[in-house]
């Protein structure tokens, strides 16, 4: 019984991450910040690979916004660099809707300082994996 526990907790963990990537506007071409030329898939976490429990501040807003994309998410910068999430994930103008082609491609991560180190406060670092990602 406990196998069938952890088997069903696991598939759900998996199948849960693709469907916030549908839920914002390039949510499955997220440009990695660490990565010239990559793409970020686990957007709201600090590792690309998910391994992380520490949720990034976009990750963070994002439950806060109800796992929703609108306005109120789409004008915060939720990292802090200067730029909207909207700008950084390609609709600048607060328009997109779930289903709908975004107004431009994905420029940056919304969690994450584009580029590495230009945030002030910035304590993430590239190459992390587990729960280590951020420097205290």
């Amino acid at each position: 019984m406990n196998t069938l526990i952890i088997f069903s907790f696991f598939v759900a963990a998996a199948v849960a991450h693709p469907a916030f990537q549908l839920r914002i506007p390039n949510g499955q071409q997220v440009p990695d910040p660490c990565n010239d030329g990559q793409i970020w898939l686990a957007v709201g976490h600090y590792d690309p690979d998910h391994h992380t429990l520490q949720k990034n501040p976009f990750a963070l807003a994002f439950r806060t916004n109800g796992l929703q994309w609108n306005a109120t998410l789409c004008q915060q910068d939720s990292d802090g660099d200067g730029k909207t999430n909207g700008e950084e994930l390609g609709d600048p103008n607060c328009i997109w809707t779930v289903g709908a082609t975004p107004e431009q491609a994905a420029s940056g991560h919304p969690g994450l300082c584009n580029p590495r180190g230009s945030c002030a406060d910035e304590t993430f670092y590239c190459g992390c994996h587990g729960n280590n990602c951020i420097h205290k």
